[in-house]
C-alpha cells in the first residue's frame, strides 16, 4: 500500500516546489508529480540497481502508450539473450515499458532513462532495474500527467539523489 499512487498535500522538504514537473526520490523508491500549493501526487516506483541509477535533470521528450522495447547494446552485451529483440520488442502486454513510456532528454539527446510501467508489479520499491524508473501498470499508477507536454519548459524531469 505505500507504494500505491497517493494525494500528497504537502511536499517533503527535499522534493522541489516546481508545479507540473515530475521529481524521482530515488532513496525512498516515489516519483512525486508536483502540483500547485506544494501539492503533489506520489508513485512508488522501481529505480535502476546499484550502478545503474540516474541522477539529473531533464526533459520529457516524448510520451508513448504501449511503447516499443529496444534493449540498449549495452544491455544486449550482458545478456546475450535478449539480442532477439535488437530490432524492437512491439508494445503489448509482455513488453518490460508497460502501457507507457516517457523518454527524458537533455537538449536534443536521449539519455535512454525512461519513467515507465512494468509488467513486474512486484518489482515496485525495489532498486533493480537497468537504470529505468517504472511503476506499476494496471492499477493505473504509471504517470503521464496529460498537462505535461513533451519539449516544454515544464515538461521536466529530475532525479534527486546521489550519483551511481
Amino acid at each position: 500500500p505505500q507504494f500505491y499512487r497517493q494525494e500528497v498535500r504537502s511536499l517533503p522538504s527535499h522534493i522541489p516546489n516546481r508545479p507540473n514537473s515530475i521529481v524521482v526520490d530515488p532513496s525512498n523508491r516515489f516519483l512525486y508529480y508536483v502540483e500547485e500549493g506544494g501539492r503533489a501526487t506520489r508513485y512508488g516506483v522501481g529505480v535502476g540497481r546499484e550502478g545503474f541509477g540516474w541522477s539529473g535533470s531533464a526533459s520529457v521528450g516524448r510520451k508513448a502508450e504501449w511503447p516499443t522495447w529496444t534493449p540498449p547494446p549495452a544491455m544486449m552485451i550482458r545478456d546475450p539473450s535478449l539480442r532477439q529483440y535488437a530490432g524492437g520488442m512491439p508494445g503489448g502486454v509482455t513488453t518490460p515499458l508497460g502501457a507507457r513510456a516517457m523518454y527524458l532528454y537533455q537538449g536534443s539527446r536521449d539519455t535512454l532513462y525512461r519513467l515507465h510501467g512494468t509488467n513486474e508489479p512486484w518489482s515496485i520499491g525495489q532498486a533493480m532495474s537497468s537504470g529505468c524508473m517504472r511503476s506499476s501498470r494496471g492499477t493505473r499508477t504509471t504517470p503521464t500527467p496529460p498537462r505535461l507536454r513533451p519539449s516544454s519548459p515544464t515538461g521536466r524531469a529530475g532525479c534527486r539523489g546521489s550519483r551511481r
